[in-house]
C-alpha cells in the first residue's frame, strides 16, 4: 500500500487493485465504507465470494449464513493486501473467489514508542483522520489506531460517518514461541440516497430519491494467535477468533419510481422498515507447516483443521417510525420475519509442495468440509413447515497446481481446484406470499482451472499472463410453478449452471530507470487487462409467469473487458501515476434485457472509462503529502443494477473529485 498512488482514505478499489487483472469493482458508495470486488465473473456484493481475513483472521460475518464482509478497517492501517485465488486458495477456504488477507502495519520493534497520523480532506465534504501508535517494550510488542471519517457524499442525502479502532498486544516468550491478541472494530452510519431510474440518472446523477434511509453495521473481530516454532523444520499456528456485531438498516424500501412522500390524510411519512442482523461467529483453526527433504529437495507440507460455530439472527420487516433520522425503534414489537440460522462446520485441509525436478514442482491439495446449518423461526406470511430447515455441507474438494521454472526470473504455472458456495440466507427466505422455497436446496459447486506464465525480463518487463475457466453448478434462481389447485407460485431453487472463461494479463514496462540513490528516476507503463466470456450452460428465468431458458445468455453483472492502464513517473521523492480504467457494458439480468425498465432494475449497464491523476511527495523520512484528481473528465457512470440492498435500480458512482492527504511518522 505504501507504493499505491491513489485515494486510500476512501478505499478507491481501482487504485488499490490497479495491477491485479480482472478485478471488478462495485462502486455504489464512494465514501470508503466497504470494498466490493470480485474476480472471474463472480458477485462483488461486499466481496462475499472470498474468504476475507485480517492478519490471517477470518472477518466474514457468517461464512455459511451471510458471508458478506461488513467489517471495514481503515485502509491507512494496511501495509499490504494479499489476494490468493484459483488453485492456491484451497487451504484457506472453499470459496470460488479465493482468499483476501488485509495485513496491518507492523510496529517498529526498534523503538519503545512511535506515532503516525494521516489526515485527508477532499471533495464532497471528505475529512478523514487516522492516528496510530506502536512499539516494543521488553518482550511486549503493541500497536493501536483510531480512525474517523466523514463525507457528505457525491449525491444528495448520502452522508457517511465512519470509525474504526484496532489494538494488538504481542508477547515473545522466546525465539520459538509467541502469542498475539488483537481486537478490531469498525462501525459506520451511511445515509442511503436511494436508487434512480435511467431517466433520473440522465437528468441528474447526484439527485436522491430517499432522505430517510440508513445503513449501520457495527462489527467486532477479536482473536488470539499462538505461533510456535516446534523445530527448525516445523511451525504451528493456533488461531481462535470471532466476528460479533450487528447489521442494521431502517429504510423506505421501494422501487426508484415510487416516491417517499407525506400522506395528505395522516400528514406524515409512511413507517419505515427496520431490519436487524446479529452475528455471533466463532472460528478455531490449527495450522502446521513442515519442511522435509526427499532426494535432496526441500519439500513443504501445510495442513490443519478448522472448526466454525456461527449463529445468525435475522429480524426483518419491522415496523419503524415515520421520522427522518437514523432510528431503529419499532412501533410494533413483532418483526414480520424473525429467523435463526445456526451452523457447525469442520474442515480438514492439506497441501504438499513437492519438487519433481529442480525446476518442476507439484502441489496437490485436499480439503473436506462437513457440517450443517439449521434454520428456525417464523415468517408472518409463510407456513413454517414449508421452509427448508436444514442445509448440510459435505464437500470433499481436491486441487493440484504445478510450476515450471523456465529461468531464474520466469515461470509457467497451471492448476485445477474444486470449490463450493453455500446457500446464502437471503436465497432461502421467501420475499412474498407468492414465493416458495425448495426444501432440498443444494450448495453451488464447481471448479477453477488456470494456466499462465509470469516473470521479469531484464528488469525491463514484468509480466503475468494467464487463461482460466470457472464452472459453477447449482446457481440459485426462480422458476414458475403451479400447485395441486392450479394456483401459480414462484419457486426459489437451483436453476442453472454457468461457465466463465477468460484471459488475464498484467504487463509493466520500465522505459527508463537510473540507479543513483541520490537522484532516483523511473518512467514505466503498465496494463492490467482481462477478457471474460461468462455464459449460462443451462438455466431458467420467469417471464410473464412462464419459464424461459437462459442457456447461452451472458451471466449478469459480468463485463467482457476490464482494463486498467497507467503511466508512472518517479523523480527524487515525487511519484506520479496517471491511470485510465475501462469497463465494458454488462447485463443486469440472466435474460440479457437490453431496454431499461421504468424502475431502473433491468437493462444494460453501459461501459465507461475513467481518468485519474495521483501523486505522492515524500518531503522527508517523516512526512508524506498525497494529492489526486479522480474521474478527471467528470464521467457520469454506474457499475451495477442491484436487486437487493441498498435498493433496486441505478446507483450513481462518484463524479470528479479532488483530494489531499498529509501524513507524519514520529
Amino acid at each position: 500500500m505504501e507504493g499505491v498512488n491513489g485515494n486510500i482514505a476512501e478505499k478507491t478499489g481501482r487504485h488499490i487493485f490497479a495491477k491485479i487483472p480482472g478485478v471488478f469493482l462495485y462502486d455504489m458508495d464512494g465514501s470508503g465504507n466497504q470494498v466490493n470486488i470480485s474476480t472471474r465473473g463472480l458477485d462483488p456484493h461486499r466481496s462475499w465470494e472470498y474468504n476475507i481475513r485480517q492478519n490471517g483472521v477470518i472477518t466474514n460475518s457468517d461464512m455459511y449464513g451471510y458471508p458478506a464482509s461488513h467489517y471495514s478497517p481503515a485502509m491507512e492501517s494496511i501495509q499490504r493486501v494479499e489476494l490468493v485465488r484459483g488453485t492456491a486458495s484451497l487451504q484457506f477456504g472453499a470459496q470460488f473467489g479465493g482468499m483476501i488477507n488485509y495485513v496491518t502495519k507492523s510496529p517498529d520493534t526498534t523503538k519503545a514508542f512511535t506515532f503516525e497520523s494521516i489526515n485527508s480532506g477532499g471533495s464532497f465534504g471528505l475529512f478523514s483522520s487516522y492516528n496510530a501508535i506502536g512499539g516494543k517494550i521488553g518482550k511486549f510488542t503493541y500497536s493501536a489506531y483510531y480512525q474517523r471519517r466523514h463525507s457528505d457524499g457525491y449525491r444528495k442525502n448520502a452522508k457517511s460517518d465512519a470509525q474504526s479502532q484496532y489494538v494488538m498486544l504481542g508477547y515473545e516468550f522466546n525465539n520459538s514461541l509467541r502469542i498475539k491478541a488483537e481486537l478490531g472494530r469498525s462501525s459506520y452510519v451511511y445515509q442511503i440516497p436511494g436508487p434512480l431510474t435511467d431517466a433520473m440518472f440522465a437528468a441528474d446523477p447526484r439527485q436522491s430519491t430517499r432522505s430517510r434511509n440508513y445503513f449501520n453495521p457495527d462489527i467486532y473481530v477479536p482473536s488470539i494467535v499462538l505461533d510456535w516454532k516446534i523445530s527448525p523444520n516445523t511451525q504451528l499456528k493456533f488461531t481462535n477468533s470471532g466476528v460479533y456485531g450487528a447489521r442494521n438498516s431502517v429504510m423506505f424500501d421501494a422501487f426508484a419510481n415510487v416516491p417517499d412522500t407525506i400522506n395528505s390524510v395522516t400528514n406524515a411519512f409512511r413507517a419505515r422498515q427496520v431490519d436487524i442482523d446479529n452475528f455471533k461467529s466463532f472460528t478455531s483453526e490449527l495450522r502446521v507447516v513442515h519442511q522435509y527433504d526427499v532426494a535432496g529437495f526441500r519439500n513443504v507440507v501445510s495442513g490443519g483443521v478448522q472448526y466454525m460455530h456461527n449463529k445468525l439472527r435475522r429480524r426483518q420487516l419491522g415496523k419503524g417510525t415515520t421520522g427522518s433520522d437514523f432510528d431503529l425503534s419499532l412501533t410494533d414489537p413483532a418483526f414480520g420475519r424473525d429467523m435463526y440460522m445456526k451452523t457447525d462446520n469442520a474442515a480438514l485441509f492439506i497441501e504438499n509442495l513437492i519438487y519433481i525436478t529442480p525446476k518442476l514442482t507439484l502441489s496437490p491439495g485436499f480439503r473436506v468440509e462437513s457440517g450443517a446449518t439449521d434454520m428456525t423461526g417464523k415468517i408472518s406470511y409463510y407456513d413454517p413447515a414449508d421452509l427448508p430447515n436444514q442445509i448440510k455441507h459435505r464437500f470433499p474438494l481436491f486441487g493440484v497446481s504445478s510450476q515450471y521454472r523456465i529461468s531464474a526470473n520466469s515461470r509457467a504455472y497451471a492448476g485445477f481446484s474444486q470449490a463450493y458456495r453455500p446457500v446464502v440466507f437471503k436465497d432461502i427466505i421467501p420475499g412474498s406470499v407468492l414465493e416458495r422455497v425448495d426444501k432440498n436446496l443444494k450448495d453451488a459447486y464447481g471448479y477453477n482451472l488456470e494456466a499462465g506464465v509470469s516473470g521479469n525480463l531484464d528488469d525491463k518487463l514484468r509480466y503475468d499472463v494467464g487463461v482460466f475457466q470457472v464452472l459453477i453448478n447449482h446457481r440459485m434462481g426462480t422458476v414458475s410453478m403451479r400447485d395441486q389447485n392450479n394456483n401459480a407460485y414462484l419457486l426459489r431453487t437451483t436453476t442453472g449452471d454457468s461457465k466463465t472463461r477468460g484471459v488475464e494479463a498484467y504487463l509493466e514496462y520500465v522505459a527508463f530507470k537510473t540507479y543513483n540513490a541520490k537522484l532516483p528516476t523511473e518512467l514505466s507503463f503498465f496494463t492490467s487487462t482481462s477478457y471474460f466470456d461468462a455464459k449460462y450452460l443451462k438455466g431458467n428465468a420467469v417471464v410473464n409467469n412462464e419459464n424461459t431458458s437462459v442457456a447461452g445468455n451472458r451471466v449478469e453483472g459480468v463485463p467482457t473487458w476490464i482494463s486498467r492502464n497507467g503511466i508512472q513517473f518517479l523523480y527524487k521523492k515525487l511519484s506520479i501515476t496517471c491511470q485510465y480504467s475501462y469497463v465494458s457494458s454488462n447485463y443486469a439480468n440472466p435474460l440479457n434485457t437490453e431496454q431499461p425498465s421504468a424502475n431502473g432494475t433491468i437493462g444494460k449497464v453501459p461501459g465507461y472509462g475513467l481518468l485519474d491523476l495521483n501523486a505522492t511527495l515524500h518531503i522527508s523520512g517523516n512526512y508524506t503529502l498525497r494529492m489526486g484528481v479522480n474521474n478527471m473528465t467528470d464521467k457520469h457512470y454506474f457499475t451495477k443494477r442491484p436487486t437487493m440492498y441498498p435498493g433496486a435500480g441505478i446507483w450513481s458512482s462518484d463524479g470528479r473529485s479532488f483530494g489531499v492527504s498529509f501524513g507524519v511518522k514520529l
